[in-house]
């Protein structure tokens, strides 16, 4: 207008071993500045696997020192006396500093120094070992290192919510709202079968037929399109289908609107007798009819994807989060009736 189900962990990258004697790393994002520096396995317990370990210290009482360390390792090509920091005070566990080269801060890394004898409460094997199954998921930001005590972290741009945040609608919709992962592919695998099956001329599409879209000049009679860049190679009844549900608009969407089944059949019978310069038999256009409300699903489906993506990129002042739970809502009450339709014989 997401991710598969998780795959099992065991013989991933995030697999436990032992570490061996001598001095070894494993190795995930920070490869080439950890490959000369002095890291090696913890001693202990098993850990996980592919993230560098260094033999460093950090007081939790003056981070400074032993965080400019571990960014020298981290970012051998930061100058010392270029870095900046940055404290941040409101966890009541962990101390956590930023440090960067770059105002905007899009290359930094988190020093995150573990409490005193948090490890009485905290499993941080664990704890890396799931830092590593998020990330490996999109859920997570990128995980450079571990050492002594503590870890350090991509910094995740954003703000950090208050209390007067996560009362907004906004924020706390989408996992109510929106379909689980599996639902929806589920629902493509269907609408893949379902419409392949419809026999639906492949004709050059303008895919975005909204009314804002549609231009009358009325001293001429004539009817013409503007902005093509959804514009390509579409199923007929898809362009159709997805001008119909533009019928209930885009900022105030009332789907009360939607054409009537006798607005639908003239509309349609005026679209096939243009497109084949002569009469058009009853059957001819019911089949479109049947055609056309069976990819209006697959309209709802892709602007309601569309708008998802939209909601964590665009600038544009509008309620995109919305606008997807409105398509699919819609999707869904009419999928029952419409994929009842049969084809007439």
């Amino acid at each position: 207008m997401a991710a598969p189900p998780s795959a099992p962990v065991p013989r991933s990258t995030f697999y436990l071993r032992r570490p061996t004697p001598g001095r070894q790393c494993s190795w995930s994002m920070e490869e080439s500045a950890a490959a000369g520096a002095g890291c090696r396995e913890p001693p202990g317990p098993l850990r996980a696997a592919a993230v560098p370990y260094f033999d460093i210290s950090v007081h939790q009482d003056d981070i400074l020192p032993g965080a400019l360390r571990l960014i020298q390792e981290l970012r051998p090509h930061w100058k010392p006396e270029q870095v900046q920091t940055k404290r941040f005070t409101d966890g009541i566990t962990n101390k956590l500093v930023a440090c960067y080269v770059e105002e905007d801060m899009r290359d930094c890394v988190l020093v995150r120094v573990y409490g005193e004898r948090t490890e009485l409460l905290v499993d941080r094997e664990n704890e890396v070992r799931n830092f590593q199954l998020l990330r490996a998921h999109g859920c997570a930001p990128k995980l450079y290192c571990t050492f002594q005590n503590g870890l350090c972290y991509e910094y995740m741009q954003g703000m950090a919510l208050g209390p007067e945040h996560i009362r907004e609608p906004r924020l706390f919709s989408l996992s109510a709202d929106v379909p689980e992962i599996e639902v929806l592919e589920r629902e493509l695998a269907w609408l893949k079968e379902h419409l392949s099956q419809l026999d639906s001329p492949v004709v050059f599409c303008h895919n975005d037929l909204l009314c804002k879209n549609i231009i009358y000049d009325s001293t001429k009679g004539h009817v013409r399109f503007i902005d093509y860049e959804y514009a390509g190679y579409n199923y007929q009844a898809f362009d159709i289908g997805n001008h119909f549900n533009e019928f209930a608009g885009v900022n105030e969407v009332d789907y009360c609107q939607y054409p009537a089944q006798e607005t639908q059949l003239q509309w349609l019978r005026y679209y096939l007798q243009a497109q084949k310069g002569m009469a058009v038999t009853s059957r001819e256009v019911e089949r479109l009819y049947v055609q056309v409300n069976k990819f209006a699903l697959a309209s709802h489906f892709f602007w309601a994807l569309w708008a998802l993506i939209q909601n964590q990129f665009s600038t544009i002042d509008f309620d995109f989060l919305r606008y997807a739970v409105i398509r699919f809502n819609q999707y869904f009450k009419v999928k029952p009736q419409v994929s009842a339709l049969e084809m007439p014989k």
